[in-house]
């Protein structure tokens, strides 16, 4: 981080996006995560780290979406803990109180885009047209999940969407996999993706956690 950048006050937008471009750059993968079973979270959190994962999703699908973030910031404070799937004011106002790092969205509305401008926690707005680029351009946003990232045009759109928004960086999450990710991360705009392959359901629920750990080893090494 430059001097400026520590000048900068925490809800700035040029602070927030540089925070954002920090996480990425250590995430590379953001696995998304809903929590079926409380007792999963850390074990689940455990195998992620240790194939090399430190940056955590926790989407706010499920009811243990909030409770998961405040355990895993009190238990895994080592762990960069944010929350998914944020959909309006007070679903932040909530993510934001359980402890949340960053706030990553599905789509964007202009008063949720605003309310987090004006809050210290970055958030990775969703986005799925030039359209909706242009809303958070507007209020300063320069970062971006685009979502779904295959219906809304995978590669093809983020090398159109390049022309017109040479400052913009995506983070494509939806129909990202071990089979096209190495297809999106060669896009010049795409600084992380977003996925949860590595995370299959039937290993969470039996346990198999020592699976988990090797499908996101393997997940990582495809960026050799």
């Amino acid at each position: 981080m430059t001097q400026n950048e520590t000048l900068q006050p925490l809800n700035s937008m040029a602070n927030k996006t540089a925070r954002i471009d920090a996480l990425c750059a250590q995430a590379k993968i953001l696995p998304v995560i809903t929590i079926a079973r409380q007792q999963d979270v850390l074990p689940l959190a455990d195998a992620l780290a240790a194939g090399g994962l430190t940056v955590l999703e926790v989407t706010l699908r499920s009811a243990f979406g909030l409770d998961a973030i405040r355990l895993l910031r009190e238990a895994r404070p080592e762990l960069c803990t944010g929350a998914g799937t944020v959909l309006d004011r007070h679903t932040l106002a909530q993510a934001e109180a359980a402890g949340a790092q960053f706030i990553v969205t599905p789509g964007s509305t202009h008063e949720l885009l605003q309310a987090s401008a004006e809050s210290d926690v970055p958030l990775l707005p969703g986005v799925g047209s030039a359209s909706d680029i242009m809303i958070g351009y507007a209020l300063g946003y320069r970062r971006f999940k685009l979502f779904p990232a295959e219906v809304a045009g995978g590669v093809a759109a983020l090398k159109a969407l390049g022309g017109p928004f040479n400052e913009v960086r995506f983070c494509p999450t939806g129909g990202v996999n071990a089979q096209n990710l190495k297809n999106y991360i060669a896009q010049p705009n795409v600084m992380c993706v977003g996925g949860s392959w590595m995370i299959d359901s039937t290993w969470v629920k039996n346990g198999d956690w020592g699976r988990i750990q090797e499908a996101t080893a393997e997940a990582l090494a495809l960026f050799d």
